[in-house]
């Protein structure tokens, strides 16, 4: 049997592309969000197309608190646990607002390294697992434009790195994944490049051909490598005079 796959925020674009190529593949889901009636309808639709093996499970990741129970009441322990949890909001709100900002950073760093806390210590015990964290390339260096956001991100890029150092030894591999721009309806309204821009789609096909691979760390399209290459490395004193 193929490995089943646990996929947290599992109603973002990315996601429901993921599940879609998973499904047509044969592996059994368990879907995780918080949206009850999207997670059933997406189930159901995996369940018609693929004849897929399908289950769904309501998820709060702010509520830290009960995960640890909610993870022990998952009906089978997952081989695979990919989370595609994340909110961009908005920076200007963020700035004025602190629980604007809270919100921001406890769904990309907190809420789901609370999750892969407890998903982590599981695969641990058994020896095996696969874990695939999508993360951002906004979390390589802070831009005024979006560093609530890109903060959590680096936070949770450096988690996963530690994750991936400890586990290594015990039979459980880390995947993190970096996307740069990607067509989905958390980047709705911004003005994106074409050419830096991915489609869900072609954003799943390259982690699913990275987790095969047992890549560490995977950037989609390949690009965003040397591009944030060349950011990382422009000087301070200039960086900061720049609009980015």
């Amino acid at each position: 049997m193929l490995p089943s796959v646990l996929i947290l925020g599992s109603t973002s674009d990315m996601a429901r592309a993921l599940a879609r190529l998973l499904a047509s593949k044969g592996h059994p889901l368990l879907l995780a969000a918080r949206n009850g009636e999207a997670i059933e309808a997406d189930a159901q639709d995996l369940r018609v197309r693929f004849n897929a093996t399908v289950s769904t499970h309501l998820l709060d990741a702010a509520d830290i608190a009960a995960h640890e129970s909610w993870y022990a009441a998952l009906p089978q322990r997952p081989d695979w646990v990919i989370s595609a949890i994340g909110y961009l909001g908005k920076q200007q709100e963020q700035e004025k607002n602190w629980a604007a900002a809270h919100q921001t950073i406890l769904a990309n760093y907190t809420g789901v390294v609370s999750l892969l806390h407890h998903a982590a210590n599981d695969m641990e015990a058994r020896g095996s697992g696969m874990i695939v964290g999508i993360s951002s390339v906004a979390g390589e260096r802070g831009r005024a434009s979006n560093y609530y956001y890109g903060s959590a991100k680096a936070g949770f890029t450096a988690f996963l790195s530690g994750l991936r150092n400890r586990l290594a030894k015990k039979g459980v591999h880390v995947l993190t994944v970096k996307p740069g721009f990607v067509d989905t309806n958390m980047t709705d309204g911004l003005d994106l490049p074409p050419l830096l821009t991915a489609q869900p789609d072609a954003v799943a096909k390259d982690i699913l051909k990275a987790i095969h691979k047992q890549k560490n760390v995977l950037y989609t399209k390949w690009m965003w490598k040397y591009i944030m290459l060349i950011i990382r490395n422009i000087p301070e004193g200039l960086f900061k005079k720049l609009s980015l």
